[in-house]
């Protein structure tokens, strides 16, 4: 494991979440499956405690914790894209298996977990500054999924 790991608390899903994020993203896989040596509040022995795995070369664990704590935004997975197809392709295997849309890029996975599906090109518009970077904003901000052309048209001008 590495020194750093995020922990992501699921309910009991965190396999299928931890299989589901490896089949989307390039450089991501589940390296293990840990199951509880003894009852717990929210399960029994043998059920999957723990899940090793790695969302775009981040290393995370996820968590069997039980219905107590639930995701939300204060946490997101922010995945820079390079083109209008795989922004679509992202946000589409998220939100098209059982997620949520949201506004500026955002969107939640069947488990809660949040996303930012973010163009690379709405992140060079905003680190611009100035005029080019207010437009390309404004644009978002009318957004659920980035469009990149509309964000190329409005850094134009």
């Amino acid at each position: 494991m590495a020194k750093n790991t995020i922990c992501l608390w699921y309910d009991k899903d965190a396999e299928a979440a931890a299989r589901f994020y490896a089949e989307i993203f390039p450089d991501s896989v589940v390296s293990a499956v840990h199951r509880a040596p003894g009852d717990y509040p929210s399960g029994k022995v043998g059920d999957v405690l723990t899940v090793e795995f790695t969302v775009a070369g981040v290393p995370c664990l996820g968590l069997n914790g039980g219905p107590t704590f639930k995701h939300n935004e204060a946490f997101s997975f922010q995945i820079a894209t390079d083109d209008q197809e795989e922004t679509d392709r992202y946000w589409n295997a998220i939100v098209g298996n059982g997620g949520q849309e949201s506004a500026c890029g955002w969107c939640k996975d069947r488990w809660g977990v949040s996303w930012q599906i973010t163009p690379r090109v709405l992140t060079e518009a905003l680190a611009v500054g100035g005029a080019e970077a207010k437009r390309a904003f404004e644009a978002m901000m009318g957004m659920t999924k980035i469009d990149v052309a509309a964000i190329e048209a409005a850094r134009r001008g």
